[in-house]
């Protein structure tokens, strides 16, 4: 059955249009997408088993066991899953979906396509803490041990590995979960903007991702607005989002 399942995903973006007044709006445009399965593919981002921040770290003991059964029923599908837990290789080194992700034949990277990269909604890169600490350091090891690695599944942090494996099994549609919104699911070389250059058709999983944000800095919103605003971001100017309902077939 995995070999003929399709996910129907409902894509949202935002384009920006004019009212009937000729006051500029961003509009959100809906779109129902079927994708085969077997060329379908789910990374997880940076979900790690602790983080410097005990905000970060909380939001994703939080959000580990429901990402961890919506990856259970779309892997059951036919979906591949990537294990991208940045900085933890020497952990997988001896792990067999590590030494899968190896095996794989390197393909030569395209020329990235040029496109317009605006600034985003805010800047986190110091003080993105909403628990108050102000120095980050490497608190992770692992990935977080509530999200399984099954034995199709693969491991890597590389964007060339995880290019190659797409490309090696077929897999044209890439769907992106897991943290910092604005951090690392757009800027690793894994992440969306790597992805959408290289000309994959590319996907943020909208309700099991977080930013890193403290309302105490500008915009002055909540933690969870804050969130809300990178996924704009993300649907404005890199690619559509979905909700993790889709992908449970």
């Amino acid at each position: 059955m995995a070999e003929t399942a399709v996910l129907t995903l409902t894509l949202r973006s935002q384009t920006l249009t004019q009212n009937d007044r000729g006051w500029n709006q961003w509009e959100v445009v809906t779109e129902r997408k079927q994708v085969p399965c077997s060329a379908t593919a789910i990374l997880i981002c940076d979900m790690w088993d602790d983080h410097s921040f005990r905000g970060a770290a909380e939001r994703v003991d939080a959000m580990a066991p429901k990402m961890n059964e919506v990856v259970k029923g779309a892997r059951g599908q036919g979906v591949r899953i990537i294990h991208s837990p940045s900085d933890t290789m020497g952990f997988y080194a001896e792990h067999p979906a590590r030494k899968r992700m190896l095996a794989v034949p390197q393909v030569k990277l395209p020329v990235p396509r040029l496109r317009p990269n605006p600034p985003l909604p805010f800047d986190a890169r110091e003080n993105g803490s909403d628990t108050n600490e102000v120095v980050g350091f490497r608190a992770w090891t692992r990935q977080h041990p509530a999200i399984e690695i099954a034995d199709d599944d693969v491991i890597s942090d590389s964007g060339r590995e995880v290019y190659s494996f797409l490309q090696h099994e077929g897999i044209s549609n890439f769907l992106i979960m897991g943290v910092h919104t604005n951090m690392c699911v757009l800027h690793r070389t894994f992440g969306i903007k790597a992805m959408v250059s290289w000309g994959l058709e590319t996907c943020l999983v909208r309700d099991l991702t977080d930013c890193i944000y403290n309302p105490a800095k500008p915009p002055y919103v909540s933690h969870d607005e804050g969130t809300a605003l990178v996924v704009g971001y993300t649907e404005k100017f890199w690619c559509p989002s979905v909700h993790s309902d889709d992908l449970r077939g």
